[in-house]
């Protein structure tokens, strides 16, 4: 009995040693990797650069009065459509009681001076008639006359300016009116402001923000290393943040010859006009990107960027083309590549259609499936 025992014990021994070994052989020689298989197909290749910033009409009007006051009333108001000439708003003149007190103390003195000069003018007018002073001697009074009324004349148009705000010959001055035609975009007084005419040493109160609507520009930066590579006239497709799946077609038409540091880094200033068809609408101050299309390739044969390696200098690029044959065995192959939009990269040489590349290991690509889907 104890004979068996120990056969028995000694198999178990020997039956362990040998799973232990075999054990130990399978870890030291895992199954080998799978790859997914990459072939290459026929795409457009399209490389751009993009630019941020936002639309903007290419003409922006900020009205201002021609007089100081008080704004009385207020005939439009943002988003309203206006022609020009049309009134926005009328001022009322605020006087000062200063200028207004010498203002008729002037017209006051101008009607004196006038009654006197009408005065030697009758007095001497029959002795002109009579023969006893000379013409010449009565022209002086006539002219003295002349004077005074326009005198006078200038008085009271001075203090109707004063207390009115406007003369006879400008009483328009006192209603703002639109130079263009266009949207308002913004009116940032309201009835009961006080508003500072425009003149040579003010800027002036601003009345209304109006603008073309219809004609509309995309101004945005460019960075340096990218602006050497954009030319007037390329094409450009806007995309705007605040309208989901709508995009406007443009035209490069400006680039800053001078660049701006903005962060640490040169930028250019670009713009291109926005194409607005029928039904698209585009608000003032939108932001949004601007794809620049810097150079293209139609239909050619492409690979994912990903299969390729590139040489230690970047100037050689290789592909691990499949053998034929039941094992996967791959041979690095060189390639001739050309334009690339970061994600597939043009093949001149090297490959044809029919060929099988070495992808991403299938492990990889159950993790960033499993990643993507948590």
């Amino acid at each position: 009995m104890k004979k068996f025992f120990k056969y028995l014990l000694l198999i178990g021994l020997v039956v362990l040693f040998f799973w232990t070994m075999w054990f130990l052989y399978a870890k030291s020689n895992p199954p080998a990797d799978e790859f997914k298989t990459e072939k290459p197909t026929k795409n457009n290749i399209i490389k751009k650069t993009v630019a941020n910033g936002k639309i903007v009409p290419r003409k922006e009007i900020l009205i201002k009065p021609v007089v100081s006051g008080i704004i009385r009333e207020l005939y439009v108001e943002a988003g309203d459509i206006v022609k020009k000439d049309q009134a926005l708003a009328k001022i009322q003149i605020v006087p000062d009681m200063l200028s207004l007190s010498n203002s008729e103390n002037r017209v006051k003195n101008a009607e004196i001076a006038v009654q006197n000069a009408q005065m030697n003018f009758d007095r001497n007018k029959p002795l002109l008639d009579k023969g006893v002073i000379a013409a010449a001697e009565m022209q002086t009074y006539d002219i003295a006359l002349r004077n005074a009324m326009q005198e006078l004349d200038a008085a009271r148009e001075a203090l109707q300016v004063v207390r009115d705000g406007i003369s006879r010959s400008s009483a328009g001055n006192t209603v703002v009116r639109s130079t263009i035609d266009g949207m308002v975009l913004d009116v940032p007084v309201k009835e009961g402001n006080s508003v500072i005419e425009r003149n040579n040493f003010n800027e002036g109160t601003t009345i209304a923000a109006i603008a073309d609507m219809t004609d509309l520009i995309f101004q945005g930066k460019v960075d340096e290393s990218e602006v050497g590579k954009v030319r007037l006239g390329m094409p450009v497709v806007l995309t705007v943040g605040a309208i989901e799946d709508a995009k406007w077609d443009a035209d490069l038409e400006y680039i800053a010859p001078k660049g701006v540091e903005e962060n640490g880094a040169i930028q250019f200033e670009i713009r291109a006009a926005v194409k607005v068809k029928e039904g698209q609408h585009l608000r003032s101050g939108y932001s949004g990107n601007a794809d620049i299309e810097l150079d293209r390739r139609d239909s050619v044969l492409t690979v994912p960027e990903s299969v390729v390696e590139f040489n230690a200098k970047g100037d050689s690029a290789f592909v691990q083309l499949k053998q034929p044959g039941d094992r996967a065995t791959y041979k690095r192959t060189y390639i001739k590549t050309g334009l690339s939009d970061g994600l597939n990269i043009e093949v001149l040489s090297g490959i044809d259609a029919a060929a099988e590349l070495k992808g991403a290991k299938k492990e990889e690509e159950k993790k960033e499936h499993e990643m993507g889907g948590d």
